[in-house]
C-alpha cells in the first residue's frame, strides 16, 4: 500500500554535535593550546581563535617546510581545523573591551601563553568574572602560572628530558632518545580541553566559573606514572629496554621477521601458549624456562634468539595473517605505510577539507578528529584565514562599520 507523503519515512536529521552551542575563546598559537581547541570544535564547540595582528598571527602559520601559500602551512591546518579566526591585540587598551564583549557570551577562555602573560593580558578569572561570572578560564603554560618558573618560556622536546622520557626511550647502549612525535604537546591539548569542559560543567552547576591551570611540565611528569610509582615506592630506576621491550611482560618487544620487523605484546598469560602454538613450538607452552612472565624475563635474551629465529621463516605480513587477531601483534610501519594501510581506508581516518587545497588544485586531505559518533559525523572545515571572521563576528556584537574600520586603523584589529 502507497502512504500519503506525510506518512512516508524520512531521512533522519543528524543530531547536533555534542558540544554544539558552546563558545570558547582561544588566545592560542603553535600546537598545545590549538590541539585541545580543535578536539573542541571537532565537537561542535565554536572557536573563537584570537591572533594578534601585528605579529602575524599564529606562528604555526609559519612553521614549514610545507605551505598551502603565504601564513597557510600544513602545521598550521593540522592544528586548527573547524575554527573562526578573528584578529585582535590584547596589548591595546582598547581590545579589552572587544575581550569583553567576546567573553560575555563565552562559555570558556583558553589560553596557552608563557605563566606570567594570562595576567598581563586581563585573561583570568578574577580579571573577567565581573563581565561573566561563569566564564571558565583555563590556562596552558610551560611551567605554570605560579612559582620560579612561571616567566620561563618552554616546550615539548624540553618535558621530555627533564621528565625523564629521554632515559626510558631507545637502546640501552644508545644515546638517549626523545619520541619522534610532540607527544606532551598533544596530551597537554588534550587534558587542557578536558580541564575546560569540567570547569564548565561545575561552573553551569554553580553559575561561578574558576581558572584552570595546566602545564606542559606537569603533564609530561604525569604520563611518568607507574614508572615514578615504581621510583617512589620501591626505588625502581626505570631504565631503556633493548628492542622497546616492556620492562616486566615478556614477550613484548620488538622481533624479527623475515622481511623486517614486528611487534608483539603477549601481556596476558594466555596469549604465550597459543603464540607458542602458532610460531610452531607448542613445546614452549609449557616448558619452564617460559612457562609464566618470571621465566620469560628471566630468560628474555635466550627468548629473543628463539623468537627471531621462529620468526625469520615468514614475512611480517604474513605472521599477522597468522596471528589473525589472536595475538596482539603490529607491524612497523612508516608515516606513509601508516596512511595508506587499508585498515585507516575501511575506518575513513582520513577526509578532505572542502574548499581548500594547493596550487595544482588537489583538496586539502587531514586526519579526522578521533571521536566516532552514533548519530552525527564530525566537521571537516579546513582551518580559518587570519582574521576571516572579525568583520562577522563583531557586527553580531553590534559593532558598526564605521567603529570596526577605526579599530582596524589604530591597529587593534
Amino acid at each position: 500500500m502507497t502512504g500519503t507523503p506525510s506518512s512516508q519515512p524520512h531521512a533522519a536529521e543528524p543530531a547536533a554535535l555534542p558540544l554544539a552551542g558552546m563558545t570558547i575563546v582561544a588566545v592560542e598559537q603553535y600546537g598545545a593550546g590549538p590541539f585541545g581547541t580543535m578536539l573542541l570544535a571537532d565537537l561542535g564547540a565554536t572557536v573563537i581563535k584570537i591572533e594578534n595582528p601585528a605579529d602575524g598571527g599564529d606562528v604555526g602559520r609559519a612553521v614549514g617546510p610545507h605551505f598551502f601559500g603565504p601564513g597557510d602551512s600544513h602545521f598550521y591546518q593540522s592544528f586548527n581545523r573547524n575554527k573562526r579566526s578573528i584578529t585582535l591585540n590584547l596589548k591595546k587598551p582598547e581590545a579589552r573591551e572587544i575581550l569583553h564583549d567576546l567573553v560575555r557570551h563565552a562559555d570558556g577562555v583558553l589560553d596557552n601563553l608563557r605563566g606570567d602573560q594570562p595576567e598581563k593580558l586581563g585573561l583570568t578569572y578574577d580579571a573577567l568574572k565581573s563581565v561573566n561570572p561563569r566564564i571558565v578560564c583555563a590556562h596552558l603554560s610551560a611551567y605554570g602560572r605560579t612559582g620560579s618558573r612561571r616567566s620561563w618560556p618552554g616546550y615539548d622536546y624540553l618535558m621530555q628530558a627533564e621528565a625523564g622520557y629521554l632515559s626510558v626511550t631507545g637502546e640501552p647502549d644508545g644515546p638517549p632518545t626523545r619520541f619522534g612525535l610532540s607527544i606532551v604537546d598533544l596530551m597537554t591539548g588534550q587534558i587542557c580541553a578536558f580541564g575546560l569542559l569540567a570547569g564548565i560543567t561545575g561552573a553551569r552547576a554553580t553559575g561561578i566559573g574558576r581558572d584552570v591551570d595546566v602545564s606542559l611540565f606537569d603533564v609530561a611528569l604525569h604520563n611518568v606514572n607507574y614508572l615514578a610509582t615504581w621510583y617512589l615506592n620501591a626505588d625502581h630506576l626505570q631504565g631503556r629496554e633493548p628492542r622497546g621491550a616492556h620492562p616486566s611482560l615478556t614477550p613484548s618487544q620488538l622481533y624479527r621477521t623475515q622481511d623486517g620487523w614486528i611487534l608483539i605484546m603477549c601481556n596476558k598469560e594466555k596469549f604465550w601458549p597459543i603464540l607458542a602454538d602458532k610460531l610452531g613450538r607448542p613445546e614452549w607452552g609449557t616448558d619452564p624456562a617460559f612457562a609464566t612472565f618470571k621465566a620469560r624475563l628471566a630468560n628474555r635474551a635466550q627468548l629473543t634468539e628463539l623468537m627471531d629465529e621462529a620468526l625469520s621463516h615468514r614475512t611480517t605480513t604474513e605472521w599477522i595473517s597468522v596471528f589473525g587477531g589472536q595475538i596482539p601483534a603490529a607491524p612497523v610501519l612508516d608515516i606513509g605505510q601508516a596512511l595508506n594501510n587499508p585498515f585507516v581506508a575501511e575506518q575513513g581516518n582520513v577526509a578532505e577539507f572542502a574548499g581548500h587545497g594547493d596550487a595544482l588544485g588537489r583538496p586539502l586531505r587531514m586526519l579526522k578528529g578521533p571521536f566516532r559518533l552514533s548519530d552525527a559525523e564530525l566537521p571537516t572545515r579546513p582551518a580559518p584565514e587570519m582574521g576571516e571572521a572579525s568583520t562577522s563576528i563583531l557586527s553580531e556584537l553590534g559593532y558598526s562599520a564605521d567603529r570596526l574600520k577605526h579599530l582596524k586603523e589604530i591597529g587593534v584589529l
